[in-house]
């Protein structure tokens, strides 16, 4: 497998929502190979097949450095919780900014193994917002839209400076 080069904002392909997978075979193994050595390569908490231009509704997430990252093939929210938890969010494709977003706190979210086998479990806390933040960006919803207009546009400020240097 091989690590891929990221994607970065503001490519318009992180817009697009990601097509659902229909084929669970090599060729998914291959995607799903070559976004877990990137997630490695750049000490990443999740990954989506658009961070790396791959079209394929695709994530692999691991909620800390330590923990053993899962691979989420057509993942969805089916269940959110009225309680809300704030928890600082950022992107790979927008490295060196990050910002605090609201989110619930606890989720239902069903997804398919590499295998075709459907799941579905309950997470709360960091791994829900890791979750839903990768989710969004299968949706083609970038990170920075969950945030106030206000918030919004001093990270894109803090990230074009941070582009210039």
């Amino acid at each position: 497998m091989t690590a891929l080069p990221l994607v970065l904002y503001p490519d318009p392909r992180l817009r697009l929502p990601a097509p659902p997978v229909t084929a669970f075979d090599e060729a998914l193994r291959a995607v799903a190979g070559d976004l877990l050595d990137t997630l490695r390569s750049v000490s990443a908490l999740g990954l989506t097949g658009p961070h790396v231009g791959a079209p394929v509704r695709l994530t692999v997430i691991r909620t800390t450095l330590d923990f053993a990252p899962r691979t989420y093939v057509n993942p969805e929210l089916v269940w959110a919780s009225p309680e809300t938890a704030r928890h600082r969010e950022g992107s790979v494709s927008m490295p060196g900014v990050d910002e605090e977003v609201e989110r619930p706190a606890r989720v239902r979210v069903r997804w398919h193994d590499l295998d075709g086998t459907a799941h579905e479990a309950e997470e709360e806390g960091f791994a829900a917002a890791c979750l839903q933040h990768e989710i969004d960006q299968l949706d083609g919803l970038f990170w920075i839209e969950r945030l106030s207009r206000l918030k919004r546009e001093r990270v894109l400020k803090r990230y074009a400076k941070l582009r210039r240097q």
